[in-house]
């Protein structure tokens, strides 16, 4: 199964749906009971992700009846619904509002993020940006590109690579264990500056738009990564696991590295891991 503009427009066209009618609505308005712990004082989740969630949800299935629907918070309540992801013919994996702990301090950095998988493979990312009221788009073998509010098109690519030194990026290393949390913690001062936006939905974007040049994360969930790895590797992009190996929607853990290109990643993986 393929999908061409018609389709990528339709599931482009239903994240500002829930993103106009569940999330910005309740944006720096989020009363008492509507924001609630899952793992961590970190780690929340709004009404805003509930309720968009339910919105692309039924649409996608309105659509696509037959087809595998992963949603972040639906998962939460039930981790059993990730089974088969690696598998299905047909699949769309749903992060309603990336960048929650954001949203919920009333910092404008949150969007919505959508990937399409058939048969085990990314065949498209979307991301959304509610604030900004544009889109940053993947689709295998099409490049990637941002689609503007006024409707102009700005095909994106990855940073020219660079020496260690002059590298921006971000590492995760608070979800490390130790020593690697502090091994990576201590070489991240070997790069020129780095970012921490707690989203990894602008992260990408801007990895994907060549504003910064790498990133590390450690943990895996389909619905933070898929979207963002295919757009950034259409954007010219190289992104693998810790050992190497590539990174698939089945896969929850291994980490991953997001680099300009081979020999940068290979790099990176050298000098952030040094001891």
């Amino acid at each position: 199964m393929t999908f061409d503009d018609t389709a990528i427009d339709w599931l482009a066209g239903i994240l500002a749906e829930a993103a106009l009618a569940e999330i910005m609505p309740r944006f720096r308005r989020l009363g008492d009971g509507d924001v609630r712990q899952k793992t961590s004082a970190a780690d929340l989740v709004t009404e805003a992700d509930v309720n968009a969630e339910r919105l692309i949800t039924a649409r996608l299935r309105e659509r696509y009846p037959s087809a595998m629907v992963v949603g972040e918070e639906a998962c939460s309540d039930n981790p059993a619904l990730l089974n088969g992801l690696g598998d299905a013919d047909l699949a769309f994996v749903i992060d309603p509002v990336d960048g929650t702990f954001n949203f919920a301090s009333g910092v404008p950095l949150f969007g919505v993020m959508l990937a399409v998988v058939v048969k085990g493979e990314t065949v498209a990312g979307i991301i959304h940006d509610p604030v900004g009221k544009d889109w940053l788009i993947g689709a295998r073998g099409a490049g990637s590109h941002i689609r503007h509010a006024h409707g102009s098109i700005e095909k994106v690519h990855v940073a020219v690579p660079a020496p260690i030194s002059e590298m921006t990026g971000s590492v995760s290393w608070q979800y490390m264990a130790e020593p690697e949390r502090t091994r990576l913690a201590r070489n991240q001062t070997k790069i020129l500056s780095q970012f921490a936006y707690r989203c990894a939905a602008h992260e990408y974007r801007l990895l994907a738009s060549g504003h910064a040049h790498f990133v590390v994360y450690n943990k895996l969930m389909p619905w933070d990564h898929l979207a963002g790895v295919l757009i950034h590797a259409e954007a010219g992009g190289h992104a693998a696991r810790f050992d190497g190996s590539a990174y698939l929607p089945s896969h929850l853990g291994g980490g991953l590295l997001v680099a300009p290109d081979k020999e940068s990643w290979h790099e990176l993986r050298r000098e952030l891991w040094a001891q």
